[in-house]
């Protein structure tokens, strides 16, 4: 099974795709980041975003997508802005058939580090040992994605 793990953001989105098998470990795929230039209007953002990840979604074939939840608790504009490109990322993943599941932060640091508030450092060295990498994959924005994908991978029941 193929899981496309999502990152939102709409300066940086990062994603990751791994492949797991029954009864082996998880294999990373491939992974990045979108990036979008700052300056332009939202909407020419929302389409690169669009454009790149469908991309993505056309060569890789990922069966599931897991998204993070977003968690705010200060900039609304922020919140904003990146609400708009998990939509995108949403609607791709409907658009490709997909079944999306969403994770909260504290879900997904729970899944890889058995503690709700572990640091970066720690997150992106369990993707790194889970994914059996040599180095940590950069930048966090690619390492969150793969945690995402990570996390469904343990959370999963058969064929979700």
């Amino acid at each position: 099974m193929h899981i496309l793990g999502i990152d939102p953001g709409t300066g940086i989105l990062g994603f990751g795709v791994i492949d797991v098998a029954p009864n082996s470990k998880a294999t990373l795929l491939d992974a990045g980041v979108i990036r979008t230039p700052v300056k332009h209007p939202d909407a020419e953002r929302l389409l690169i975003i669009y454009d790149e990840l469908k991309q993505v979604i056309q060569e890789l074939k990922p069966d599931v997508m897991a998204v993070e939840k977003l968690f705010f608790a200060q900039n609304v504009t922020t919140a904003m802005t990146v609400a708009q490109a998990r939509g995108v990322v949403l609607l791709l993943g409907m658009k490709h058939n997909m079944k999306i599941f969403e994770y909260t932060p504290l879900q997904i640091k729970q899944a890889l580090t058995g503690y709700g508030r572990a640091d970066k450092k720690q997150m992106q060295e369990m993707v790194r040992v889970v994914l059996g990498l040599t180095t940590v994959p950069t930048p966090d924005d690619c390492a969150d994605a793969l945690a995402t994908a990570i996390c469904h991978s343990m959370q999963r029941q058969p064929n979700t």
